[in-house]
């Protein structure tokens, strides 16, 4: 079976059996219906893949590889807080009457710092860093500004990617304060560990591992039937991931950059209510 299924089903799981109800609490997020959402969750998940073994596409249901990507490229390359600039409308709800998600997410990356070598973005320093310092323990990026916070339409959930060079493979951790995992799990897994794929290709390095931590891994009440169903399931074996090696710039990738074989999934046609 795809290992992303495993730690899913055993995460799911771990939730379902021992995780704590908030609905003692006040909390912000309602339903469309403006219910109040209310989440079983576990605390300090640490997932670990090693992508020279296996790309982490879940196949209990279909991850939308190519719509993840395009997120991800959005806020990684173009660096950009525009809705209009994003293939799909997952941000919609989160925008202001600009279109824009005020100064989150890509906006973050894109601004300028100072350093002894010159001005850098934070992904140009990551750039930049991996090609001439690979062996710095300083190789990270933060988009959770404080200052910052109160212009944002959401505060970001996956706010930091840490790089480092062991040998000739790259190694990553994204750190993500929160994560709904029937909606986004394997989404923020795909885009990170594709993210990792890209810049160690740009650096002439090799995939090596990556480690998703998640601070409030949860479960929302409207998802709880659908995720104990989707556990239930087989998964079957991954897919195969790779990227075009004739790409060594990190701002020439496209979707159409990686290729997807061999993806089986199983079928999933309810539609998932989304907490905003």
């Amino acid at each position: 079976m795809s290992y992303a299924d495993e730690l899913f089903i055993k995460n799911c799981r771990n939730i379902l059996e021992n995780g704590v109800w908030d609905t003692d609490y006040e909390v912000r997020p309602r339903w469309e219906d403006g219910t109040p959402a209310h989440t079983v969750k576990i605390f300090g998940v640490v997932d670990r893949y090693d992508l020279s073994k296996e790309f982490p596409m879940m196949t209990l249901r279909r991850t939308a590889w190519k719509s993840a990507l395009d997120e991800l490229l959005w806020i990684w390359q173009k660096k950009s807080n525009d809705i209009h600039e994003l293939g799909s409308h997952i941000w919609d709800s989160w925008a202001d009457e600009n279109g824009t998600i005020g100064k989150a997410y890509g906006y973050q990356l894109g601004v300028k710092h100072k350093y002894a070598e010159g001005w850098f973005d934070q992904v140009d320093r990551v750039i930049y860093d991996l090609k001439n310092n690979p062996a710095s323990r300083r190789i990270l990026t933060n988009i959770y500004n404080h200052h910052d916070l109160s212009e944002m339409g959401l505060y970001p959930c996956a706010y930091s990617m840490t790089f480092n060079v062991s040998g000739k493979k790259l190694n990553a951790i994204l750190n993500q304060r929160s994560q709904d995992m029937l909606t986004a799990n394997n989404w923020n897994t795909c885009q990170y560990a594709m993210l990792t794929m890209m810049m160690a290709q740009v650096a002439g390095l090799e995939p090596g591992e990556f480690v998703h931590v998640i601070a409030d891994c949860h479960i929302y009440d409207r998802h709880v039937d659908l995720v104990r169903e989707m556990i239930e399931k087989e998964p079957f074996p991954a897919p195969k991931v790779t990227l075009d090696p004739s790409v060594t710039d990190f701002y020439q990738f496209t979707k159409d950059s990686f290729k997807v074989e061999d993806y089986q999934y199983h079928p999933f046609t309810a539609k998932i209510p989304v907490a905003i």
